[in-house]
């Protein structure tokens, strides 16, 4: 379809997903903003924080995993899976993230924590989660948020981050976090749908993708990026896509490439690169982007915007959305419904 055309693009996206990705930016902020005031009783000897929670729920505890990497005076880390590890203990804060509050396997991770003796945090919108909170004087950080969980990625991670700073777990990030918001806004210009695809790299971007494969390359913080990157590919655009993190890849899917040859036509490699990246995976990606061209693949590099860590981190991931977005419109398909996700979900209901 036209992507300019856009009396289309409103009738394929009835619920305005391009309306929550336009607003993430603010998102981010308010998120900031709200984590400072939420209840947080003190806290002592946290040695290690689980974010357990799946889909948009986790991606901000990876995101903060990378961007607090260097910075981080506790180990932080994604539980996608029921319960949780045998060495969560007193001295972990269980952070029990849902977007609805109902999601099965942070349900029996909170039942977990609270059987382990550590210390809990919920965040969600409501739901089970919420209830279970009250009810067992947890603290409890509730969001408003109407729409998919993979739209509330500004709450998943920008709580998080107001609760590590809280605890005295990492340097005050309030600049970083209004520079981020100001590099997203002033990227977005060249993004919104009102800008023609002849000025709009998202746009162009979302056209070439069309029938292809896309495999997200990323490194240090873009590694994450590059798995909300694959996630929104799939939910937004309902197509296929997998990510890939470097320097691991170096060290195996490199060898990958040779086959099947007859598909390379039909894919697109996209590697995310950062200011801030380390130096030697700068080297890593652009020497892996040549050798998966010299193999015939259709490549592309996306440079990440700002000037800090937390700027790059957040105009890589928006530019995705974006990019996701238009890969839908590009199909022809409305983003915001997941019909296999919710069907797979009632058949394990049954």
């Amino acid at each position: 379809m036209n992507l300019n055309d856009l009396e289309q693009l409103k009738k394929l996206d009835p619920e305005n997903m391009i309306g929550h990705i336009d607003g993430l930016p603010d998102q981010l902020a308010a998120a900031w903003a709200l984590g400072q005031s939420l209840p947080l009783p003190e806290r002592q000897g946290v040695k290690q924080i689980v974010v357990a929670g799946m889909g948009g729920s986790a991606i901000g505890a990876d995101l903060l995993a990378a961007y607090g990497e260097p910075l981080l005076k506790a180990s932080l880390t994604a539980h996608r899976d029921y319960g949780l590890p045998a060495w969560v203990n007193s001295e972990t804060l269980v952070v029990c993230s849902s977007h609805s509050g109902n999601t099965e396997e942070t349900l029996e991770a909170y039942e977990a924590a609270k059987a382990a003796g550590s210390q809990i945090l919920v965040v969600c919108t409501g739901g089970i989660l919420a209830e279970l909170a009250r009810r067992d004087g947890v603290p409890l950080w509730q969001f408003d948020h109407k729409g998919q969980p993979r739209t509330a990625v500004g709450y998943s991670f920008g709580l998080l981050l107001a609760l590590v700073a809280r605890l005295g777990l990492l340097p005050d990030p309030a600049a970083e976090v209004a520079d981020a918001v100001a590099a997203m806004k002033a990227q977005q210009a060249n993004f919104v749908a009102e800008v023609a695809d002849t000025s709009n790299p998202a746009k162009r971007m979302g056209g070439q993708l069309m029938g292809r494969w896309v495999t997200v390359y990323g490194a240090g913080l873009m590694a994450p990026v590059a798995r909300r990157w694959k996630a929104q590919i799939n939910e937004n655009s309902k197509a296929a896509a997998s990510f890939e993190v470097i320097p691991e890849t170096n060290h195996n899917a490199l060898q990958g490439l040779m086959q099947p040859e007859a598909q390379f036509n039909a894919s697109m490699a996209l590697f995310l690169s950062a200011a801030h990246d380390h130096p030697r995976n700068q080297r890593r990606t652009q020497l892996t982007r040549t050798a998966v061209m010299v193999e015939g693949q259709n490549t592309d590099m996306i440079m990440a915007t700002g000037d800090t860590r937390m700027a790059n981190l957040w105009t890589s991931l928006h530019y995705g959305d974006y990019v996701s977005f238009y890969l839908a419109m590009a199909y022809e398909y409305d983003p915001t419904p997941v019909p296999a996700l919710a069907a797979f979900k009632n058949e394990m209901a049954g």
